[in-house]
């Protein structure tokens, strides 16, 4: 074999979709590709619009991201019950019924498509009055809450395709091509700041990458899904998915409920302001943790293909590998944050915008514990159970909105006080949801709490190692870094030590070597 067939074949093989690990893999690397063409682009993006709309507009664009996120409920989410549906029933080959799925979601969008215009109205409309805008501002707000609505109403009805391509496990079909499509919607970004055209031209840039990536993902779901297309739903059919919207709608409003309030009650009972340093320290957390969530999103479908055929003995030993790699990961990027947050934020927009050693505990914390809700929240879609889940979510964001508020209204405890609030209203589903699952599995809880003293144990020392020592290491080595390549080898060392540490004192020898089989698996080339 010649030296150029070796690699050629090494990486057909790691591009083989044979199996359901290779899928999984595969759907992984691609949504970790498109975040990663994310987090450049925020990078990059972001210092330009703290920069071209100054502190007060773009805390007020953060606000304004998260009171419309708040009627995305609204719009009944038809995908989400479109792709949970598939997922499970993805052996099928009754490609005409699951034409009519599709048909009875386009038929929900439509339904729920005049409230969301109303609710959506309302808010553009009196949000500068809720945030007490001055008068020079209201018609930009209300303008650019518009946009944002509209950008809402065409990505329900654009995701159609993108949910078909994951329900069937296909996501990695779109590899590649959705770097260009995020990156491009950057340039868009880009344009409107340059141009100086405010939040009304960044919300507009926002409407143009929505239309723009929805035809891209009906292409590609034509391409590679031939039965994909609409056929007249039975009443029956419509009525399922329908039920099934309701909670996904509910589970919905909790999702914006968990990621939008906080910035939202610090920018109502604190100030538009404070929402910008909060923002700016909140990145690096939110965006590296977040990348756990995306690689959850992508190899969930084939845990649901497993649990539709009933195989749950399987189900449960994926979900305790999925559980083992989101502490892992997070643990590792958490450690890492609490020590280079300060001097990343310094490099970036001015280490006057940090929030704090604490904030930054507080806001790690609170970012792990999201990911572990979220893909105990996914685990639970795939078995279309959702009304217990929904209730328990709906209890827990109103509980963790009122002990925020209160910390921050009442208690002046600032972004400290948020932080604590919110992760103690998330405790309710952060011990309600796995009891879910197992209930669902067949699985005693005792026999899980087993599984987390010693990674808990890990991660409580290494958070409390790494926050103890921010304020010396971070005087001590911004005298030492003066550009980024310095910044980057250095977080990058301190993370591959975090991660020895996590992966032999946190794990058993069992999790260590089913992790391991799982990366022989996928780099296994098939002949």
């Amino acid at each position: 074999m010649s030296t150029i067939t070796r690699p050629m074949k090494f990486i057909s093989g790691l591009l083989s979709d044979k199996g359901l690990t290779k899928k999984a893999y595969l759907n992984a690397i691609t949504v970790v590709l498109e975040y990663g063409a994310s987090l450049i682009v925020g990078f990059l993006i972001t210092p330009l619009m703290v920069a071209g709309l100054g502190n007060y507009l773009f805390g007020m664009w953060q606000i304004l991201n998260r009171l419309i996120g708040y009627i995305n409920p609204v719009s009944g989410r038809p995908g989400f019950a479109l792709k949970a549906t598939l997922a499970n029933q993805q052996a099928s080959t009754d490609y005409d019924q699951k034409r009519r799925y599709v048909g009875s979601t386009l038929i929900i969008w439509i339904l729920f498509l005049p409230v969301l215009i109303v609710i959506g109205g309302t808010i553009s409309w009196f949000s500068p009055y809720w945030l007490h805008a001055p008068s020079a501002y209201i018609w930009i707000i209300r303008v650019a809450a518009g946009l944002l609505v509209l950008n809402t109403i065409a990505n329900t009805l654009a995701s159609i395709p993108q949910v078909t391509l994951q329900g069937e496990n296909l996501g990695y079909k779109r590899m590649g091509m959705s770097v260009i499509l995020v990156l491009t919607g950057g340039c868009f970004t880009w344009l409107a700041l340059y141009l100086k055209t405010g939040i009304i031209g960044v919300a507009a840039a926002a409407v143009i990458s929505t239309l723009i990536t929805g035809s891209f993902y009906l292409w590609v779901v034509k391409s590679h899904t031939p039965w994909f297309g609409m056929a007249k739903p039975r009443l029956a059919d419509t009525r399922q998915m329908l039920g099934l919207s309701w909670w996904f709608m509910g589970w919905n409003l909790v999702t914006t409920l968990l990621l939008a309030s906080d910035v939202v009650v610090l920018g109502l009972l604190n100030s538009v302001e404070s929402v910008t340093n909060y923002s700016l320290t909140k990145y690096i957390p939110e965006t590296l943790i977040g990348v756990i969530v995306i690689i959850i999103f992508g190899i969930m479908p084939g845990l649901g293909s497993i649990i539709g055929t009933g195989d749950y003995q399987k189900a449960l030993r994926l979900r305790d590998e999925i559980n083992s790699f989101i502490w892992l990961v997070a643990t590792t990027l958490g450690a890492s944050i609490l020590i280079w947050n300060r001097v990343f934020i310094g490099l970036w927009v001015g280490a006057y915008h940090y929030s704090g050693s604490i904030p930054n505990l507080l806001i790690v914390v609170a970012a792990m514990q999201l990911a572990l809700i979220r893909s105990d929240g996914t685990i639970i879609d795939l078995t279309l159970r959702l009304s217990q889940k929904v209730l328990l979510g709906l209890l827990s964001v109103t509980v963790s909105i009122a002990a925020a508020s209160i910390m921050v209204g009442v208690l002046k405890l600032g972004v400290a006080g948020l932080c604590l609030g919110i992760i103690g209203g998330r405790l309710i589903i952060s011990v309600g949801y796995p009891i879910l699952i197992n209930r669902f599995l067949g699985v005693s809880l005792s026999s899980q709490l087993n599984h987390l003293f010693r990674p808990g144990l890990v991660t409580i020392l290494l958070f409390s190692t790494t926050a103890a020592l921010d304020n010396l290491i971070s005087n001590t080595v911004e005298r030492g870094i003066t550009g980024w390549l310095m910044f980057i080898l250095s977080a990058t060392g301190t993370g591959a030590f975090f991660l020895l540490i996590s992966f032999f004192a946190g794990l058993s020898g069992d999790q260590r070597r089913h992790m391991l089989r799982r990366v022989q698996t996928v780099m296994t080339v098939h002949e």
